[in-house]
């Protein structure tokens, strides 16, 4: 929760905690490998913050279903 309030009181418009960034950078998902690129990057988030092994361990991705396996979600669309 400090880290929260600590970011929270660094920006203008909030009055106590933040935990979204406000800042976006849109990227034009032109062609199938830019798509994979960002599913992979979205994918290996919580590898890369040490909270799971593998992406498809991570529940509420859909990295079990490009995998696979079977996530929490019914029909999802694997784009390849």
């Amino acid at each position: 929760m400090q880290h929260f309030q600590k970011a929270g009181s660094k920006s203008s418009n909030v009055s106590n905690y933040q935990f979204w960034r406000h800042d976006n950078n849109p990227v034009e998902l032109w062609s199938a490998k830019v798509i994979d690129e960002k599913i992979d990057y979205i994918h290996n988030n919580p590898v890369e913050e040490g909270l799971v092994f593998r992406p498809e361990d991570y529940l509420y991705s859909s990295a079990a279903d490009y995998a696979g396996e079977k996530g929490i979600l019914d029909d999802v669309i694997v784009v390849k």
